[in-house]
């Protein structure tokens, strides 16, 4: 989701936001709104951890506005994001069914609204309407997904490889010629598993060498070729 595009801050209600995730869809109105009656409602500032990795799990968490990371935390202190959430969306859907504690920590990025919806309602609301359980393995199925390629991403190549393989994802997401970063160059870092420094430098580079322009975080690729080159090399 580009940086620019606030529809994710826009104020929604806990039914509101129900209506609009789609593994609450198949609910009607009444029903959204008996769930959403049992929702708790918190806020928190840009940084604010929602939940820690190895807290346990109260619920799952809908994001009503706003915007979150998920990041998992090294013995050494090193965090590594594994994804970015806008709203509307859904947090802690694993840990809500597999008993565990939350497997990894969620800090709000923007202001955010999340409203939570505990345990034993949720369990309830699923055995009423199996289609939600359905809906949400789907979204585990997508985590996974989201983890296998961020392996990959950490695991294979160079640093400048996944740098470049993550502005042809970007690019192919939100724009074929421009689009805006959806992360600091420290997020970016956080997420291929390098520092700051290291990605700025690159990105400086990549500007150099011609395959792309980047002003006030705004992406022109003017090389996708050449781009697409330097992810796929030595694959």
């Amino acid at each position: 989701m580009p940086p620019d595009d606030r529809s994710s801050d826009k104020p929604r209600s806990a039914e509101q936001t129900l209506a609009q995730i789609p593994m609450f869809s198949s609910l009607d109105a009444g029903e959204r709104a008996t769930l959403a009656s049992l929702a708790i409602e918190r806020h928190y500032q840009p940084g604010a951890l929602l939940f820690t990795e190895g807290m346990p799990c109260d619920g799952l968490y809908l994001i009503g506005a706003g915007i979150v990371k998920i990041v998992k935390t090294t013995s050494s202190g090193r965090e590594i994001m594994l994804a970015l959430e806008a709203a509307p969306a859904t947090v802690a859907e694993v840990p809500v069914f597999d008993g565990g504690p939350y497997p990894a920590s969620v800090m709000a990025v923007r202001e955010t609204t999340a409203y939570v919806i505990p345990k034993p309602d949720l369990h309830r609301a699923c055995r009423e309407h199996p289609e939600i359980a359905m809906k949400m393995l789907r979204v585990t199925g997508q985590r996974l997904r989201q983890l296998v390629t961020l392996l990959q991403a950490v695991t294979f190549g160079s640093v400048r490889q996944r740098i470049a393989r993550q502005l042809i994802d970007w690019q192919a997401e939100f724009g074929e010629g421009e689009f805006s970063l959806p992360l600091s160059h420290e997020e970016l870092a956080m997420r291929i598993g390098t520092v700051r420094e290291v990605v700025s430098r690159n990105l400086s580079r990549f500007q150099a060498e011609g395959f792309l322009v980047i002003e006030r975080r705004k992406v022109r690729v003017l090389d996708a070729e050449g781009l697409r080159n330097e992810a796929e090399s030595e694959l």
